[in-house]
């Protein structure tokens, strides 16, 4: 697990967003490991950039294959081993493949972001979300 210069873990993610019936809808998933719903992320391999981290993350966490969008806010929080730990995050439109969960993620909804906010288990993605609701609304 890659730890930098200033002792932090250094993650990336995104928000996959599309447009269903009712308006804009995003994607979270459900990760039995920690019994959590969030956005799809991971840790960013030596060498890699944030961006780079954010696609490949998003894709072998759900099989979509996206493009970077909004950057949206980061978050900074304690990992469970006691480090500190940056998530970059981006908004993401869907260019190709199917939702596909392999190991980290068990389930995957599309969901409005009143929905999303309801189900997401930490109060940090709300705050993410709302970014991408805000995002949505200048479009």
């Amino acid at each position: 697990m890659p730890e930098w210069e200033d002792g932090a873990v250094r993650a990336s993610g995104g928000v996959p967003a599309r447009n269903g019936d009712d308006g804009v809808e995003v994607l979270v998933v459900h990760r039995p490991r920690y019994d959590d719903w969030t956005f799809p992320k991971g840790k960013r391999e030596p060498g890699e950039s944030d961006e780079e981290c954010a696609l490949r993350e998003v894709e072998e966490e759900t099989g979509l294959r996206c493009a970077l969008e909004d950057e949206l806010p980061s978050t900074s929080y304690v990992d469970g081993k006691g480090r500190p730990k940056v998530v970059r995050y981006w908004r993401l439109e869907v260019v190709s493949g199917g939702l596909v969960l392999e190991d980290e993620a068990d389930e995957a909804r599309w969901l409005a972001p009143a929905e999303a906010a309801g189900l997401l288990t930490y109060e940090r993605d709300r705050a993410v979300l709302a970014k991408v609701s805000d995002s949505t609304a200048d479009t």
